[in-house]
């Protein structure tokens, strides 16, 4: 469940002037938001490629696109749920393990684990430019204007399109506490959706504060795969805004679940 997540510090995510380390010490009242628990129902299950070691899922107009994970087989593809057919559009440097993918303004932004740069494709997957970083990089995710990043920390970072730089941090806090682990992301009307790697857990994140609203447990999907024993961890969310539902998978799963969230 959820609240027994690992759960650290948030660090090096503002800087403080001597006039704020000050107004720190003075005595303050913090609010704390306590995270609702949604249900959810499983709509419907399509074939996912058990190769797929899920890093990025995001879907557009119909198509389902997804970054993988794991030298030498970091690929982007894009499929057709209804038919299940997938077309390879890149590939990796066996050297590299590709990570958290979005589609922002007419390109493909795929990060890299500890390589410390992104890749950014046309939507036929040929390479446009490579961005460099500093750090890790896990999930990615845009608002349509702008582009949020996790790094594996209690800390999302909002990053210029162009250069990768820093243009804010926002520590993410449940219950007032700073909440580790964030990993493949999805922006839904104007809330953060993220899992939480190594738990069943997608999380929904107020972007303007850090907190933690509401968030959504899922054990039963991993249960109910059957003849896919190498599946690992539960990962990839995406966002379907013609009817509101969600598809979900995880690294190495051999299916793919569309669920209604209810609230």
């Amino acid at each position: 469940m959820l609240p027994m997540l690992l759960i650290v510090a948030c660090a090096g995510n503002s800087r403080k002037s001597a006039d704020d380390e000050s107004k720190s010490k003075e005595p303050q009242t913090v609010q704390v938001k306590q995270a609702e628990l949604w249900d959810y129902r499983v709509v419907a299950s399509y074939a996912h490629n058990a190769n797929n070691y899920t890093q990025g899922l995001q879907y557009v107009d119909g198509i389902m696109w997804e970054g993988t994970g794991q030298n030498g087989d970091s690929r982007i593809v894009r499929y057709d749920l209804a038919t299940g057919r997938e077309e390879q559009l890149a590939e990796l440097d066996a050297a590299e393990f590709g990570e958290g993918i979005t589609i922002y303004k007419g390109s493909i932004y795929q990060l890299t684990w500890l390589s410390e740069h992104a890749y950014v494709y046309d939507m036929e997957g040929k390479l446009q430019r490579t961005i460099s970083y500093k750090g890790e990089g896990w999930g990615i995710t845009t608002d349509g204007e702008r582009l949020f990043m996790s790094d594996g920390s209690s800390v999302i970072r909002e990053v210029d399109p162009d250069t990768f730089r820093t243009v804010r941090s926002i520590c993410v806090t449940l219950n007032g506490q700073p909440l580790d682990l964030i990993n493949e992301m999805e922006w839904i009307d104007g809330r953060i959706w993220a899992n939480i790697y190594l738990t069943h857990s997608i999380v929904v994140i107020n972007p303007d504060t850090g907190v933690v609203e509401g968030y959504v447990d899922m054990p039963e999907l991993f249960r109910s795969l059957k003849d896919n024993p190498e599946a690992e961890a539960f990962n990839g969310v995406a966002y379907n805004p013609d009817n509101g539902h969600l598809y979900v998978t995880g690294k190495d799963w051999n299916r793919l679940f569309e669920v209604e969230i209810i609230k």
